[in-house]
């Protein structure tokens, strides 16, 4: 069904992909002619060459500069080096090659976390616990050693060798494999379970080449398993391609409801995308969590819902990006990805946010500003621009310009934040207990096939925190039983999180995380209610809004 799906649309998204076709150098010179541009760039390229008073490697100075000169344009126009195209392709075409573990640095030292069933590691014999100590012939014991460091020494082409040596606990010398690499899966689903018996959850991370794919089969998978509702988590994800955002929302919308307009320079390129009545969940009852991270590909699809009346937006306004950005090869196989249309929602709002040109640190900066004057932590304190108002398709006001606004906020939860608890995490010291602890009792965890199995064979949750303490006070921070106290139910939650992580795999840390979680604890409560079911959510929505409008005109 989904290969169908893809075949259906792809003319579309090819058109929308060719929209522009303009030279990168005659549209920076602001519309001269080519010619003229070209000149004065040879010429003064010819200046340097000739009359500069020390020797200058032309080719190192324009790829220094490249950068600032996209950025000059808007915040996501950007410059890919030849050198890194490959790494940032692969995690948006969904894979890269590599051996196949999650790992962690611990004290300087590569700890294996997990291993991908079925990838080249698990095939030699690697298995979760093992600590890499060499790569090759560079031995890395006790080096200073950063995440980015490991994924240079142990990614690399498809078929090309890497030897490790690792220490194993119940091994007496040290273990040494060949691995042949091979593609490595970049899932973009990181979590899908029954969170109550009625309702599935799904955490979606980006949305890649094979993000579609993985996300249709997760909420199949949990309808079989007796989901009659959804809760979709896109809080932090920053987007990525935009066909699977819309093939996606497909799956929820009624034949012929919009999706995404894109409109650029060129009107006869403008378009708009509707849904083909295919999908599959036109009927269930559905909420989207979302975040100030969650941006472009995850604002297309959030948008779609909400502008459809389609279902909930839970959370905070979304990050604001509405630009599209089409790659343009250079001559030397480096990329550029230039901003040639604005998306728009259904109901006609383009939601990026506004940004001065050359002023790219204030654009980074925005989310700061949002803290600082208390916009994540209460709603009222929200920017709101009345000079773009919108209507969704059953006549509730949106707002444009400035992130998707939800249906239903929910602050950023600092409940159980102190000063231990920042020390113990900016150390990295709940990580490190947390792995040894699952290292330790491997072999009993490994019994447990869920995560409640495992929560059941873990320490009471006293015992965890205070063994938690004595060995963040052996690691020279001192147990302040006030600060402590108040945040007990975190740092034992996130301990709990960490052992699934380190036990059963990266999805069992959401089920124990979510516990915790005041946005799907809102979006449950929302579903219990039937607040999202079709038949009677648009009326409550709009008498929701109509109350809204009489509080603001008195």
């Amino acid at each position: 069904m989904s290969n169908n799906k893809l075949t259906k649309w792809l003319p579309l998204f090819a058109a929308m992909l060719l929209v522009g076709g303009m030279w990168l150098g005659f549209a920076l010179a602001g519309g001269r002619s080519q010619s003229q541009f070209q000149k004065k760039l040879n010429r003064l390229y010819e200046i340097i060459e000739n009359d500069y008073v020390d020797e200058i490697d032309l080719d190192s100075l324009l790829e220094s500069q490249i950068p600032s000169l996209l950025k000059r344009l808007d915040p996501h126009s950007s410059y890919i080096p030849a050198a890194d195209l490959e790494k940032v392709n692969g995690e948006l075409e969904g894979s890269f090659g590599g051996i196949g573990i999650q790992f962690q640095v611990i004290n300087d030292t590569i700890c294996v976390v997990e291993v991908i069933p079925g990838g080249p590691s698990e095939k030699v014999g690697v298995i979760a616990g093992d600590r890499i100590i060499a790569v090759d012939t560079i031995d890395i014991v006790k080096r200073h050693i950063s995440d980015e460091d490991v994924r240079n020494m142990l990614r690399g082409e498809k078929g090309t060798e890497v030897t490790i040596t690792v220490r194993r606990a119940n091994a007496a010398k040290p273990m040494t494999f060949d691995i042949i690499r091979g593609d490595i899966p970049m899932t973009s689903v990181d979590a899908s379970y029954m969170i109550d018996p009625k309702t599935g959850y799904v955490k979606v991370n980006r949305f890649s080449r094979t993000t579609y794919g993985e996300f249709l089969q997760a909420i199949s998978q949990l309808r079989y398993l007796g989901a009659e509702s959804l809760i979709i988590d896109l809080r932090g994800n920053g987007g990525g391609y935009m066909e699977p955002a819309v093939l996606m929302a497909n799956e929820f919308l009624p034949a012929y409801s919009k999706i995404v307009m894109t409109k650029g320079r060129d009107e006869d390129d403008d378009s708009t995308i509707l849904s083909d009545g295919t999908g599959a969940f036109t009927d269930i009852p559905l909420v989207v969590l979302v975040d100030e991270f969650t941006a472009s590909s995850s604002e297309i699809f959030s948008g779609a819902i909400q502008d459809n009346d389609r279902g909930l937006v839970v959370g905070r306004r979304t990050f604001g990006k509405g630009l599209v950005q089409r790659p343009i090869m250079l001559p030397d196989s480096s990329e550029i990805r230039l901003t040639v249309q604005r998306y728009y929602t259904p109901s006609g709002r383009c939601i990026q946010k506004s940004f001065q040109r050359g002023k790219a640190d204030e654009y980074d900066e925005e989310i700061i500003e949002r803290y600082n004057r208390g916009e994540i932590f209460n709603a009222d304190s929200i920017y709101l621009n009345t000079d773009q108002i919108f209507k969704t398709l059953n006549g509730r006001t949106v707002y444009g310009s400035g992130g998707i606004m939800p249906d239903v906020f929910v602050p950023s939860d600092t409940t159980g934040y102190s000063s231990y608890y920042v020390n113990v995490s900016n150390a990295g010291l709940l990580q490190k207990y947390a792995y040894e602890l699952a290292d330790l009792n491997r072999e009993e965890f490994s019994k447990a096939k869920t995560v409640d199995e495992l929560m059941a064979m873990l320490p009471s949750d006293a015992t965890l925190l205070q063994s938690f303490v004595s060995y963040a006070a052996q690691k020279g921070i001192p147990a302040r039983w006030h600060y402590i106290n108040i945040s007990s139910a975190l740092i034992v939650n996130y301990l709990k999180a960490l052992v699934a992580r380190d036990t059963l795999g990266f999805g069992a840390s959401y089920e124990v995380f979510n516990t915790r979680d005041n946005a799907v604890a809102q979006a449950l409560k929302l579903l219990s209610e039937g607040q999202a079911d079709i038949p009677v959510r648009y009326e409550r929505l709009k008498n929701n809004d109509n109350e809204k409008q009489s509080d603001e005109n008195e």
